[in-house]
């Protein structure tokens, strides 16, 4: 199992590739960095404030939510709960329906599980039946997303509430990053009050803008987050990104402003991509994902020569010739269509 590779940026390029908020942070966020004094950044930082606004944002109690560097931290964190706490009983496995966010495996990896990653259906549709198949006394921990990453489909409910029943023994966790632009969210479900092996981890880096300052949360019951608590290091958290949070989920204008932009550009693509003839996945995320097939190569030299960064999956399983694409700023989407459509057609 290698480690994760970062994805090569391109200067000024335009940045479609991360599934960034292509608008930059809230302006209010900025306003709060520029605010941080000498002594703020001289001393640890006090969490309380932070995790009680999230909390109140993510419509939960402050003991159900833990902070962390980033949602990859989170993933980290359960991952090495998850085998800390059931190694001795035999349960080392991970489970991992694919295609799915890289960290998935690497931090499972690094904690030394053994990696059971389910092969995709043709379509890429989540598959029930093969992820219960794979569930077992020694499975340790499950990890499934919703919006997937990379297709941008949404796992039904009742999907993901059969697997987190079937392992009880084990950590579920449901990697909501991309719910803020579906719209629809497991935490507040009545359903888990009865599944408290479920996790559930949202990030600040998408809809809010907050990528490069690594803020996300782990929303689940308090005795289920106390193993994770006891990995996490006191202070990962730094005084800068607690500053933005604070004042990234104060300022609803503007986030809901960016979903709105998110909204019409995911209908931009969709349209064109039907237009110019191109296979693609009904995402409710910030980015679809297309099938170029033979073309992918030629797609992504060809908007890259124009100035536009995509992100190429092909190496995910079953994505063979795929491209996913950021849907931000409805400026920016248009400018990517424009260029994928003289790609295509000087092709043709």
């Amino acid at each position: 199992m290698s480690h994760y590779q970062r994805p090569s940026t391109f200067g000024t390029a335009l940045r479609l590739h991360l599934n960034e908020n292509t608008a930059g942070c809230s302006p209010r966020v900025l306003a709060a960095l520029q605010a941080v004094t000498r002594e703020q950044a001289a001393f640890y930082p006090d969490y309380d404030r932070a995790t009680a606004l999230c909390a109140a944002r993510l419509g939960v109690a402050a003991e159900e939510t833990v902070l962390t560097n980033g949602l990859d931290e989170g993933i980290l964190a359960v991952a090495t709960a998850a085998l800390r706490t059931r190694r001795e009983k035999g349960a080392t496995e991970a489970v991992i329906p694919e295609p799915a966010f890289d960290m998935y495996a690497t931090c499972a990896d690094a904690v030394g599980a053994r990696l059971v990653q389910i092969a995709p259906e043709p379509d890429l549709s989540f598959s029930t039946s093969r992820v219960l198949e794979a569930i077992g006394p020694q499975t340790a921990v499950v990890f499934l997303t919703t919006p997937n990453n990379p297709t941008g489909v949404l796992v039904a409910r009742e999907s993901i509430l059969t697997v987190a029943e079937r392992a009880q023994h084990a950590l579920v966790l449901v990697d909501e990053a991309y719910v803020d632009f579906s719209r629809t969210t497991l935490i507040g479900d009545r359903a888990l009050a009865t599944l408290p092996n479920v996790v559930i981890g949202r990030t600040f880096a998408k809809a809010y803008g907050l990528a490069g300052l690594r803020v996300g949360a782990l929303v689940g019951d308090p005795s289920t987050l106390e193993p994770i608590r006891r990995v996490l290091p006191p202070y990962s958290v730094n005084a800068y990104a607690v500053a933005a949070i604070e004042a990234a989920v104060q300022d609803r204008d503007y986030y809901d402003w960016y979903l709105v932009q998110v909204d019409e550009s995911r209908r931009l693509l969709f349209d064109a991509l039907e237009r110019l003839d191109v296979k693609f996945w009904p995402s409710a995320a910030n980015f679809v994902l297309a099938y170029f097939g033979d073309r992918s190569a030629d797609v992504l030299d060809g908007l890259a020569g124009r100035g536009i960064s995509v992100r190429d999956r092909s190496h995910d399983p079953g994505c063979t010739g795929c491209i996913r694409i950021t849907a931000g700023v409805v400026a920016h989407t248009s400018a990517c269509i424009a260029a994928l459509e003289e790609v295509l057609c000087a092709a043709r």
